[in-house]
């Protein structure tokens, strides 16, 4: 018996993923532990390996298919003395009433006796047979049934037939031919409410068009879940700003310090790293801070976790930076540097981006000398980092010249109070203006 390879939930919060490129053709023999495809998920294009053993006989999804949901068989494996010839097509054998499991997935005005029903203008191909069970992807069959579109009239384009969006979309977007015989009684249908699933695919959105000369770039899944979780955390999470200016001379002569002695051990610490390990302290001097609101719970961490945004050529993305306020300095730049690599390579594996308590957001090096970050949910606080400039500042009762740096924090007003937040930044003010306690 051939053995089913399906799409793999690479992530929590991943539902379709893309077939980015295959490593096995048919005929390839295949062992555990090999690679045999790149799969891209909402947050990283990730190697996959085979779990089972045997001869590919058929590769079920081509590859650079788009929106393939999790659960959907990609490839197919022969076992130890099977037969790897691909499998015979399987023959539509026309039943003389339609079964319950098509009145059950959406054909609602199905007839008492067969009748061939003509295809949806534009759609191409042929309707489905009576009595042929139709496939058709969760999301194209919710859409098919809000926008009134039978089924059983749509030829889908996806992998062996399937219907997927494009077809439903497609099919409801031009009126279809007229049916022979006598009409049918008309139902007059509920209007329908946006499902959250079509809004978290924008398909609530309308279709911009412009006469300026522009291109088109397709929006990859991380794109999409950005932009989704983004939206999310505007709409949902109520934010509250605290800003402070932070004097960096003393951190930044501290800095120097350490890179020569780490010099021959070939690590540089950057002043990213240095407040990762400040914002780390921080959060365990005000726990209060370092929590996730949980409806009716708040989940208080014993551990400080910092997401650290970088950006990727697939779109931002936040390796985590593990119980950063035990780790010593070094440690952090050695483990931030490899991180980064890997996101921008798409290389990140689950564990290094899933979780955190609290994320960081530096824009400095872009010159950027303030700016409000958006929460990374279910997380409750990121700071913002701008870059550090000359400025006057008063010592005493004199003006001098320091470098200065402005830090933003975004809260959720719903798990942090205002003092609490306020707390937490001057916990890391202090850190980074007495340095010593970074590296203690």
């Amino acid at each position: 018996m051939a053995i089913d390879v399906t799409m793999p939930a690479l992530s929590p919060t991943m539902e379709v993923g893309t077939l980015a490129k295959w490593h096995v053709k048919p005929g390839d023999t295949v062992k555990s532990g090999d690679i045999i495809a790149e799969i891209e998920t909402d947050k990283a294009t990730m190697e996959v390996e085979a779990v089972d053993e045997g001869t590919v006989i058929e590769i079920a999804v081509p590859e650079g298919l788009e929106n393939v949901p999790v659960g959907t068989v990609i490839l197919r494996l022969a076992g130890e003395g099977e037969s790897s010839a691909p499998p015979p097509k399987p023959v539509a054998v026309a039943q003389p009433t339609p079964s319950p499991s098509r009145e059950r997935e959406g054909s609602v005005n199905a007839p008492v006796q067969p009748s061939p029903l003509p295809p949806a203008g534009g759609v191409g191909g042929g309707p489905v047979p009576a009595g042929d069970r139709i496939i058709a992807s969760p999301l194209a069959r919710r859409i098919a049934e809000l926008q009134g579109v039978d089924l059983a009239t749509v030829t889908g384009s996806g992998p062996r037939g399937r219907i997927v969006r494009a077809d439903v979309e497609a099919a409801a977007g031009k009126p279809a031919a007229a049916s022979p015989g006598p009409a049918p009684v008309s139902v007059a249908a509920p209007q329908p409410t946006p499902s959250p699933s079509r809004e978290r695919e924008g398909s609530n959105v309308a279709p911009i068009t412009s006469d300026i000369p522009h291109s088109v770039e397709k929006l990859g899944n991380v794109r999409k879940v950005i932009a989704r979780r983004l939206t999310e955390a505007k709409q949902s999470i109520p934010h509250i700003y605290l800003t402070l200016d932070v004097e960096l001379d003393a951190l930044l002569k501290l800095r120097g310090e350490l890179n020569k002695a780490l010099e021959p051990r070939g690590i540089k610490v950057s002043v990213n790293d240095l407040v990762i390990k400040a914002l780390a302290l921080g959060l365990r001097q005000v726990p209060r801070c370092n929590v996730s609101f949980a409806g009716d719970n708040l989940l208080v961490y014993d551990r400080a976790d910092i997401s650290v945004a970088v950006a990727a050529p697939s779109g931002l993305i936040t390796p985590i930076i593990t119980g950063a306020d035990g780790k010593a300095v070094s440690q952090i730049a050695t483990e931030m540097k490899a991180l980064a690599e890997k996101a921008r390579a798409g290389k990140l594996q689950p564990h290094e981006y899933q979780g955190g308590t609290a994320s960081l957001s530096n824009l400095g090096m872009f010159g950027i000398k303030q700016f409000e970050a958006v929460i990374n949910p279910p997380q409750a606080m990121i700071l913002a980092v701008g870059a550090g400039e000359k400025r006057a500042v008063v010592k005493g009762d004199a003006l001098a010249i320091a470098t200065v740096m402005t830090i933003t924090g975004s809260f959720d007003h719903r798990a942090i109070d205002g003092a609490d937040g306020a707390a937490l930044m001057s916990a890391v003010k202090s850190l980074i203006e007495a340095p010593l306690g970074l590296v203690a």
